[in-house]
C-alpha cells in the first residue's frame, strides 16, 4: 500500500516520529526514583576522575571501556554529576537507531516498514533495559544502526555517485565501535552475509574488506591489551544450554520476519540485512563462549536493530497484504500494532524502570549510612567492590574512617582501592568502638573467598555484636558494636 502523506514531509515523519517515540520512552522513569546501581556506579566514579586518572587507570583495569569514560567525563564536566547526565546519551543513542532502522526499512520495504521497524526497536524489552542504562552498549547500538545504513547506501547505491566517502564513514563508525566495545566487531561477519546473501559485486567486496580491515587493525592494541584484563569478567558463568533459550527465541522470531519480507535471491531486502545482523552476532558470541565464557546479551545489543528491522518488514508485508481488500483498514495497521504493543508490555516498561529491575542500588544505600552514622564511626566495606557507594554519595560518609583502605581508587589507579593486609585491618577494627559494614544483601550475599574479607568478618564475629541491621535494594548495611 502506498503511504498518502506527501513524499516532501514523508521522510520528515519517518525520521521524526520513530526519534521522539523512543526519546519519550527514554526520558519516562530516567531516574529511577534516583536509584544508580553497580555497573552504573563503576561509570559515575570513573567519569568524576580527571583525563589523566582516568587514563592512568585504564591500564590496570577497564580498558575496554576506556573510551566510554572519557565521553562520560567530559559529560560529567560540562553538565555535572547526575543521573540525566548519566543516561540521557544511551537515550540518545536508542533513539538515533530507530532512525537508522526507520530508514533503511523504508529504503527496501517501503513507509510502512520504516516506520514499524523504527517504533518497535524502543519497545523490545532487552532494549528497554539498556535504553536507561549508564554503560556503552546503547551507543554501540547506534553505531550498528549507522554502520547499516551506509552499508545499504553503499549497496543500493546509483551509478556515478562518489562512494569512497561513505566507505571513509563506515570503516570509522565500525572502529569507534569496537573502542567503545571491541566484541562489536561481530558487525563485520554480520555484513559480509549480507554481502554474500545480494551477491554483491566484487569490488564491493574489496572496499568493504579493506575499510573493514582498517577498522579491525585501529581496535587490535586495545583487543590485544584488555586480554590482559580478562579477570575482569572472570565471573561469567560458562555457557549452558537455557542461557541459549533467549536467543533462539529472538532468532525464530527474527525468521519468521525474514519469511514475511519473502526477500528474492542477490536483491537488497530488510530480510539480508536485519537477520545476519540479528543472527551472527548472538551465534559468534556463543562461540567464543566455548573458549571463554563471555555469553551476556549485552555484549550484542546492537543485534537488537536487526530484529527491529525484521519486525518492520513483517509489518509491511501486512500492510501490503490488506490493502487491496481492506485499503483503509490497512493504514491503521501499523498503529494498532504499536498500540497493543505498548498494552501488553507496559508491565515489562514498569518494572525496566523500576531499582528493583538491577541487582542493587548504591544511591540507597548510602541513604541508609548517612542515617546510621555517628562521627567516629569506621566503616567497612565486604567486598571491597562495595566502597563504590562511597565513591558514588561521598558525603553520605562524611566522618567516618575508611579504615580497610590502605590506598585510595584514585591514588591506585583502580575502581575500588587497595586495602591493608589482614593483621593491619584487624588492629584497626580493633581500635573502633562502632563499625559499619556496607555489603550485599542476604539473597545475593556470597561466603567471603578473599583472605581481607576473611578478616574482617572474623573480627566482627569474635569482638563485636549486631545494633542494628538494614537491608535496602540489593544491599545491606549492618551496625557492630565492640562487646567490651
Amino acid at each position: 500500500m502506498r503511504c498518502h502523506i506527501p513524499a516532501a514531509r514523508r521522510g520528515l515523519l519517518l525520521c521524526l516520529i520513530p526519534f521522539l517515540w523512543t526519546l519519550a520512552f527514554g526520558l519516562w522513569g530516567l531516574s529511577r526514583q534516583d536509584s544508580v546501581w553497580r555497573d552504573e556506579a563503576a561509570t559515575w566514579q570513573v567519569a568524576g576522575r580527571s583525563a589523566g586518572e582516568i587514563w592512568r587507570m585504564l591500564g590496570n583495569v577497564d580498558a575496554v571501556h576506556g573510551l566510554y569514560y572519557l565521553l562520560m567525563h567530559g559529560l560529567f564536566e560540562v553538565f555535572g554529576a547526575s543521573t540525566t547526565t548519566l543516561r540521557l546519551p544511551s537515550v540518545l543513542a536508542v533513539a538515533a537507531a530507530a532512525v537508522c532502522v526507520a530508514v533503511i526499512g523504508r529504503r527496501l520495504a517501503g513507509f510502512w516498514a520504516g516506520l514499524g521497524g523504527g517504533l518497535a526497536l524502543g519497545l523490545l524489552p532487552a532494549v528497554q533495559f539498556y535504553l536507561q542504562e549508564g554503560r556503552p552498549y546503547a551507543l554501540v547500538a547506534a553505531g550498528a544502526g549507522l554502520s547499516a545504513l551506509l552499508l545499504v547506501s553503499l549497496l543500493d547505491d546509483r551509478p556515478g555517485r562518489r562512494a569512497w566517502p561513505r566507505w571513509t564513514a563506515y570503516g570509522a563508525v565500525v572502529l569507534v565501535c569496537a573502542l567503545l566495545n571491541w566484541l562489536s566487531l561481530l558487525v563485520l561477519p554480520a555484513h559480509a552475509a549480507t554481502l554474500w546473501w545480494v551477491r554483491a559485486r566484487r569490488g564491493v567486496w574489496l572496499r568493504w574488506a579493506a575499510y573493514g580491515s582498517a577498522a579491525v587493525a585501529g581496535a587490535l592494541p586495545l583487543v590485544l591489551f584488555s586480554r590482559g584484563q580478562s579477570d575482569q569478567v572472570s565471573w561469567i558463568p560458562p555457557l549452558t544450554w537455557h542461557m541459549l533459550i533467549g536467543p533462539g527465541i529472538l532468532l525464530a522470531v527474527g525468521a519468521l520476519g525474514a519469511w514475511a519480507d519473502r526477500p528474492d535471491r542477490s536483491r537488497l531486502s530488510a530480510a539480508a540485512v536485519g537477520l545476519p545482523l540479528l543472527a551472527v552476532p548472538q551465534l559468534g558470541l556463543v562461540g567464543l563462549s566455548l573458549v571463554q565464557p563471555l555469553f551476556l546479551d549485552r555484549y550484542v545489543l546492537f543485534g537488537m536493530v536487526g530484529l527491529a528491522l525484521l519486525i518492520g518488514a513483517a509489518l509491511g508485508a501486512a500492510v501490503r497484504a490488506c490493502a487491496p481488500r481492506f485499503p483503509k483498514a490497512s493504514a491503521l495497521l501499523v498503529p494498532g500494532v504499536v498500540g497493543v504493543s505498548v498494552l501488553a508490555l507496559l508491565p515489562v516498561a514498569v518494572d525496566k524502570r523500576a531499582p528493583a529491575s538491577r541487582v542493587d542500588d548504591v544511591l540507597a544505600v548510602a541513604g541508609e549510612v548517612a542515617r546510621l552514622k555517628r562521627d567516629g564511626d569506621a566503616v567497612l566495606f565486604m567486598p571491597a567492590a562495595r566502597r563504590d557507594t562511597a565513591l558514588v554519595s561521598p558525603n553520605a560518609f562524611t566522618g567516618l574512617t575508611d579504615v580497610a583502605l590502605a590506598e585510595s581508587p584514585v591514588a591506585s589507579a583502580t575502581l575500588k582501592g587497595e586495602e591493608a593486609q589482614p593483621a593491619r585491618i584487624r588492629e584497626a577494627l580493633l581500635e573502633r568502638r562502632r563499625v559499619l559494614l556496607v555489603t550485599d544483601s542476604a539473597k545475593v550475599a556470597k561466603v567471603p573467598s578473599a583472605e581481607r574479607d576473611k578478616a574482617k568478618a572474623a573480627v566482627l564475629r569474635e569482638r563485636f555484636a549486631v545494633v542494628e541491621d538494614r537491608q535496602v535494594r540489593g544491599r545491606r548495611v549492618t551496625v557492630y558494636e565492640r562487646r567490651d
